[in-house]
């Protein structure tokens, strides 16, 4: 399974940084019983690994070299891939640059590098056989895309940043065969590449008779690209680490560490 995870934006709304905002250091793991800080991008990838992903795409920039350097080859027990967009195009542009490496008969997640969320499993909720949107409530839903469901559970629109929108349940991840992924895709191509926001496009895929999924499993989301969603993420993290039971286990990333530049040198707190 892929995870797709598109990297390549500029961050305009968290700048200046001296590096690229996915490597914002939010949260933590232990190494030998001492605390150490992470890249908030690692939530993520941990949590496409718990959801199955054995290989993961980052879609960079051509000046995120960083990112590179940071996760190298693997993270883990997962392979690290990396494909380029020339310039910031939008959402729909940087997930369709990874379609020549998945087959049709492979699944696909997709996430956001600069969210924090919970449960960590969340995407191991989500069905393989369509396209599946893993759903956070929020309160402010007009900054975000709200998922319109019938009451199967079945999408009905995805409402982009709507000021009218008529849920409190916005994606914060999805799912789908490399199949979907390669029709809309196809779907994208034929409208002159015109959709900059997946939720759009979605839609002209559920048009043409195509079908869409919305799993109720998330609890809590945070977009960490303004300062103000920083702190609301640090929050986030501290408290569930304080919290105990299920919801603590992915207060820290614990699956493994980026595989790239090497860590030396590191100052051992236990010889204090």
């Amino acid at each position: 399974m892929w995870g797709i995870v598109p990297a390549a934006g500029r961050g305009s709304r968290i700048q200046p940084l001296a590096f690229s905002k996915e490597l914002l250091p939010v949260g933590s793991r232990l190494e030998a019983g001492v605390e150490r800080p992470c890249a908030v991008s690692e939530y993520l990838v941990e949590r496409m690994i718990r959801g199955g992903a054995d290989k993961v795409c980052f879609v960079i920039s051509p000046g995120k070299s960083d990112i590179m350097e940071y996760y190298g080859a693997g993270y883990g027990d997962a392979s690290i891939a990396y494909v380029v967009q020339p310039q910031a195009s939008g959402l729909c542009d940087a997930i369709f640059r990874a379609t020549p490496l998945v087959p049709d008969d492979e699944l696909v997640l997709v996430g956001l590098p600069d969210t924090v969320w919970f449960p960590d499993h969340g995407l191991a909720e989500l069905p393989d056989d369509a396209l599946s949107f893993l759903l956070f409530p929020v309160e402010r839903p007009e900054f975000f895309d709200a998922v319109v469901m019938d009451a199967d559970g079945r999408v009905i629109e995805i409402q982009v940043k709507s000021p009218e929108a008529r849920s409190n349940w916005i994606w914060g991840a999805f799912k789908m065969p490399g199949r979907v992924l390669h029709e809309l895709h196809a779907l994208w191509r034929e409208r002159d590449r015109a959709d900059e926001y997946f939720g759009t496009l979605v839609n002209a895929y559920l048009a043409r008779g195509g079908r869409a999924v919305g799993v109720k499993a998330g609890t809590a989301y945070v977009d960490v690209g303004t300062l103000n969603g920083y702190r609301a993420a640090i929050g986030l993290l501290a408290d569930a680490a304080d919290g105990g039971g299920e919801i603590a286990a992915g207060a820290r990333v614990a699956l493994g560490r980026p595989a790239g530049r090497a860590v030396e040198g590191l100052h051992d707190a236990n010889r204090e």
